[in-house]
């Protein structure tokens, strides 16, 4: 694929996103694809569309910006923001975040999410992420936490 393809790959990834559609965003990636991020570290396939989907479903408050998309033959990047509640402690979240892609068949096969998750957890949990946010062991829990959600949410048929 051209840069050209892949930036609007891309570009059409947030668009999705940003309209909470999880089965068009869930549509942009290879069934190979990779997904890593502080809360959903190691996501195969069907597991990615599936957490989109059901993020995109849980959302409240949510607004999604991205910006400087840029793009070759073979690797992607892009900036993007989301605001939402986050529903488990009624916080609101503004998360700031740096993606890398990488792209087979027209698809995105790796995409790579990075942002503080100290920060993260200072806004999504209050006086615990701020004591602990920099913690393995507070890391550790959302991310047993975020697994079990999305093995529920597969499980109902999400």
């Amino acid at each position: 694929m051209s840069a050209d393809e892949n930036r609007a790959l891309i570009t059409r990834f947030y668009e999705a996103f940003a309209r909470r559609d999880g089965a068009a965003m869930a549509a942009c990636y290879h069934p190979e694809a990779r997904f890593s991020d502080p809360a959903f570290p190691n996501l195969r396939g069907a597991e990615i569309g599936a957490m989109w989907t059901m993020l995109c479903q849980r959302a409240q408050e949510f607004s999604l910006t991205f910006r400087d998309v840029q793009a070759d033959a073979s690797r992607g990047t892009a900036h993007w923001e989301a605001k939402y509640l986050f529903s488990k402690t009624g916080r609101h979240v503004h998360n700031i975040i740096e993606a890398e892609f990488a792209f087979k068949d027209g698809l995105i096969v790796a995409h790579d999410d990075r942002f503080s998750f100290w920060r993260w957890s200072r806004q999504a949990l209050g006086l615990p992420g701020v004591l602990l946010g920099w913690s393995a062991f507070l890391r550790g829990k959302v991310q047993a936490e975020a697994a079990k959600g999305l093995a529920i949410f597969q499980k109902k048929g999400g």
